[in-house]
């Protein structure tokens, strides 16, 4: 078993990796570092560099924990492909990173977050990037 955390390059996905690097040291279990982009897009901004990838890996080894990154392309949704990737990976927790969105914005655009909180077959942490309101 082990712990997965949704990463993205933001403030949202840092927290949700310092909560996940947290996680797998307390319970003792692996990491793994999720970064996913749809498949076929030229651009995405939630694709990582490689070396912000190979940082956030270092972020664990620095703290006694073992993770890898994985980098599953996605087509259809972004929330499904995640929790495809915690059952084949069978994580005892999922931690993902929660940022600010208006009423308004939650309605029009959906939420992956909202999403895999709902759908998830297995424990979610759900962190903010600091200690605002939502």
């Amino acid at each position: 078993m082990s712990i997965i955390v949704g990463f993205v390059p933001t403030p949202a996905g840092e927290a949700a990796l310092a909560a996940g690097i947290a996680e797998a040291r307390l319970r003792n279990k692996d990491l793994v570092i999720v970064n996913s982009a749809r498949e076929g897009a030229l651009v995405d901004k939630s694709v990582a560099p490689d070396d912000v990838l190979a940082k956030a890996a270092q972020q664990a080894a620095d703290a006694g924990v073992t993770a890898r990154v994985i980098q599953p392309p996605y087509q259809h949704d972004l929330a499904d492909e995640f929790l495809d990737v915690a059952r084949d990976e069978n994580a005892s927790l999922i931690v993902i990173g929660l940022r600010h969105r208006t009423q308004v914005g939650k309605f029009i655009l959906g939420s992956h977050a909202q999403r895999i909180l709902m759908q998830a077959d297995r424990p979610v942490l759900a962190v903010k990037a600091d200690g605002g309101q939502f």
